[in-house]
């Protein structure tokens, strides 16, 4: 129970299904964890959760799309434990919707959220880390930025594959090789996963059943499944491992 004992975890989008997970098997496994959502009441319901079951845990509310909100989260991570070791750049939003109608103000939206949340908590990330001796960034994309989709979703689509070369380039940076900050930088590829951003389209059982059939393992994934994945990468079993994809999404990308 003790995988990342003591290590300090920022998780943004801490509210929501997927996020509730990471921190909470982060903390179990013994991090200090800050929760982070612009939903106030769901964040801190979460920070409750974990302080209910023993753990260490904040909540900050928290734009991802906002500087000024990132060194917000950053200072009082570190006025509250000290430093910085492992970053989830997990907060997303999705837009289903054909290019033709889609307007330039929604599309920015997607990537003010999806890739500049995840190039905001970076930055504010190496500088933090750096300072300490190191950490572990762990960028959300999609299995949906590795292929395309069926599903109106380019928007989302092309935020995702962004995030996952800007993580590349950004482990390059940190590395050695680059400006030696011994921080590592991967992404997370997950497959439809039954969270809240992925409620509406679960609830049609034609899409739920298309959705279920298009991952080979059978059935979507559960934010659990998800978590593990993190948990490894955020931990020190992972000290060989940065720039890589970590694609769990039950085969859906093998075909």
């Amino acid at each position: 129970m003790d995988r990342v004992k003591d290590k300090v975890a920022i998780v943004t989008g801490g509210g929501g299904g997927l996020g509730r997970a990471i921190l909470s098997l982060l903390a179990k496994e013994g991090a200090k964890v800050v929760v982070t959502d612009i939903n106030e009441v769901n964040g801190k319901k979460v920070a409750e959760e974990i302080r209910r079951e023993g753990g260490e845990a904040i909540f900050v509310k928290h734009d991802v799309s906002n500087e000024d909100s990132w060194s917000e989260v950053i200072n009082k991570t570190l006025a509250e434990f000290g430093k910085l070791d492992i970053l989830v750049n997990n907060a997303g939003v999705m837009l289903v919707k054909e290019i033709k109608d889609m307007s330039l103000e929604e599309w920015h939206r997607i990537f003010s959220v999806n890739l500049d949340g995840a190039f905001l908590g970076t930055k504010h990330a190496i500088s933090a880390m750096s300072k300490s001796g190191g950490g572990s960034i762990v960028n959300m994309s999609s299995a949906a930025g590795i292929v395309g989709t069926l599903d109106d979703t380019s928007a989302y689509c092309a935020s995702k594959g962004a995030v996952r070369l800007f993580t590349k380039a950004a482990a390059l940076e940190c590395s050695k090789a680059g400006h030696d900050y011994n921080i590592r930088v991967n992404s997370v590829h997950p497959g439809v996963t039954e969270t809240p951003m992925t409620a509406a389209m679960m609830e049609d059982k034609a899409i739920k059943k298309r959705l279920e059939e298009s991952h080979p393992i059978g059935r979507v994934a559960e934010p659990i499944d998800q978590a593990y994945g993190i948990l490894y990468l955020a931990s020190d079993e992972s000290k060989f491992v940065t720039g890589a994809e970590l694609v769990i999404d039950g085969g859906w990308t093998a075909h």
